[in-house]
Parts: C-alpha cells; sequence; structure tokens
C-alpha cells in the first residue's frame, strides 16, 4: 500500500498555535465580560447572541474546503466568548456554584471525548478533514472552553488562589505537559487535549486579572480596550507567522 496524505482542518501545532491561543481564550474572556457586564447585557442574553455568532461562524469553517487561519481562530474565539457566558451563567445564575459547574461540564467534556472516539476510532487533530469529524471538533472545544471558564474561577475564588496565584498553576500545569510532549512517550493527542483544556483556564485568570477591580487582584482596565489589545496582537501573529495546515499520513 502507499502512503496518502491528507490536509487537516486545524492549523499545524506549532509554538505560535499555542500562542495564539491563550489570547484568543484571554480575548473570550475579556470580550464575553464586555458584552455581558459592561452592557449590562446579562449573561442569558450575551450566551444566545454569541451562540448565533457560533453557529454563523462555525458553518462556514465546517463548510470550507480547506484551512483559512482567520475563520479558524474566529471560531476560536467564538466558542471561547459563549463558553465565558455560558459558565457564568452556569455557576452564578443557576446558583450551581463554581464547583458544581466545573464537574459537569467536565463530564460533558469527557463524555464528547468518549463518543467522538467510539464513533470514528479517533479524536487526533490530525484527522480533521471531515465536517462529521469537524462537528465532533468543536462541540468538544465548545465544552472545553466552558470548562475552563469555571475552573479558572474555581481556582480563583473558591479554591482562594486569586488571579495570580491561579495563572501559577496553570502556567506550570502547561510547562508540565511542555515537558511531557518532548521527554515521554505519552499519546501526544492526549498531551494535545491537556493542553488545549489548561490554556483555557489560564486565559480566563489572565482576563480576570486584566479587568476586573483592583480591590479584587485585578489591574482594572477597560474590558474594551483590553479585548481590542488582544485582537490585535492575534491578528499581527497570524499575519507574521503563516498558519500551515496540520497533515496526517493514511493507507
Amino acid at each position: 500500500m502507499t502512503n496518502r496524505t491528507s490536509l487537516s482542518k486545524v492549523p499545524e501545532l506549532t509554538f505560535i498555535f499555542w500562542v495564539i491561543k491563550i489570547l484568543a481564550t484571554t480575548l473570550g474572556e475579556t470580550a464575553g465580560d464586555a458584552l455581558s457586564m459592561s452592557m449590562n447585557l446579562g449573561y442569558l442574553v450575551s450566551s444566545f447572541i454569541f451562540t448565533l455568532l457560533f453557529f454563523v461562524v462555525v458553518t462556514l469553517q465546517i463548510k470550507a474546503k480547506q484551512l483559512h487561519p482567520f475563520l479558524y481562530w474566529a471560531t476560536i474565539i467564538t466558542t471561547t466568548t459563549l463558553g465565558t457566558t455560558l459558565a457564568d451563567f452556569a455557576t452564578r445564575s443557576l446558583g450551581i456554584g463554581y464547583t458544581g459547574g466545573s464537574a459537569l461540564l467536565l463530564v460533558l467534556l469527557l463524555a464528547s471525548l468518549a463518543i467522538w472516539f467510539a464513533t470514528l476510532g479517533s479524536v487526533s487533530v490530525s484527522s480533521i478533514n471531515t465536517p462529521k469529524t469537524e462537528m465532533f471538533y468543536w462541540v468538544t472545544i465548545m465544552f472545553s472552553q466552558t470548562l475552563g471558564t469555571a475552573l479558572g474561577d474555581w481556582t480563583a475564588d473558591t479554591a482562594g488562589l486569586g488571579y495570580l496565584g491561579a495563572e501559577i498553576i496553570f502556567g506550570g500545569l502547561l510547562a508540565a505537559i511542555v515537558a511531557a510532549y518532548f521527554w515521554t512517550n505519552l499519546s501526544k493527542t492526549l498531551l494535545f487535549w491537556a493542553a488545549f483544556i489548561i490554556t483555557r483556564p489560564l486565559g480566563a485568570v489572565l482576563g480576570d486579572f486584566l479587568d476586573k477591580p483592583i480591590a479584587n487582584g485585578g489591574l482594572a482596565l477597560s474590558r474594551y480596550s483590553a479585548s481590542l489589545a488582544l485582537l490585535i496582537v492575534m491578528v499581527i501573529c497570524i499575519l507574521v507567522f503563516p498558519q500551515r495546515a496540520a497533515t496526517s499520513a493514511s493507507h
């Protein structure tokens, strides 16, 4: 048999991919809070708006025949902004708290991965080149982004570590995953999802650190200006460092 190389709809997993991912998750926190808090639209209305945006962008992403970096990262941003308002609605408006919200979302995330694996036999990002696979991918990402918000809030508030303490915890976990990638034989797919999940609460606490009041341990920056600055840096990174599609070999 001969090997055949197919292109994934996900960018190649380089260092800059993870830099942009952290910027996107931080932007998701500040932009989500800007709509729900600064504009006083509330978590439910904001979630409805971001849900509409998510469905529009993810439909365009799935219909695309190849990777379009700006479209891909726009879809990531919609999942992280929606994840912010959904998590806040679940943990605050529904009253289940950060602990209950984190536990519920972790179960949903693991169930999504399990169903994906049982259906298609792989949850590797290099296999994301069909609409069915991509639908599983974006549903799983949505759960991971929402979980990340709740987990970040739980670590900073319920566990009492504060924003800087939570940043150290999640930054350390991410560093441990990077070390495992280079110096162990652990599954690269497992490590990818671990890193993808951990970058979300890291971004969440970074976003909170930027825009929360000084009395609460934040810098009290404008959510609008912080969101715009993060977006500009993301765009610059995408333009300066071209995003290539990940590849996978099949027989």
